[in-house]
C-alpha cells in the first residue's frame, strides 16, 4: 500500500500489527466480558485487514519491481 493509498488515519503495518497482537492476548487471557470479547475480536478483524492491505501493496510493489527488472534484462539481450 503505498502513503497515497492509505486513509486518513490508518495505522503503519507495524502500529496495526503491535495492536493485533495485544488483541489477541487479551483474547488468549479470557477474562473479559462477552460484550468486550466481541469488541475486541471485531477490532482484532479491522487490524488485520489493514495488515492485509499493506502486505498486498508491498507483494504489488515487489512484482512490479521483478517485472521491470525481468523487462530491462530482455531488453539488454
Amino acid at each position: 500500500m503505498s502513503e497515497t493509498d492509505k486513509s486518513e488515519g490508518e495505522l503503519s503495518y507495524e502500529a496495526a500489527r503491535e495492536e493485533l497482537v495485544k488483541v489477541v492476548q487479551r483474547l488468549e487471557a479470557g477474562g473479559v466480558s462477552l460484550a468486550e470479547s466481541l469488541q475486541l475480536w471485531e477490532r482484532g478483524e479491522q487490524l488485520a485487514d489493514t495488515c492485509q492491505r499493506w502486505l498486498d501493496g508491498a507483494r504489488e510493489r515487489v512484482e512490479k519491481a521483478r517485472a521491470a527488472r525481468e523487462q530491462q534484462a530482455a531488453e539488454a539481450e
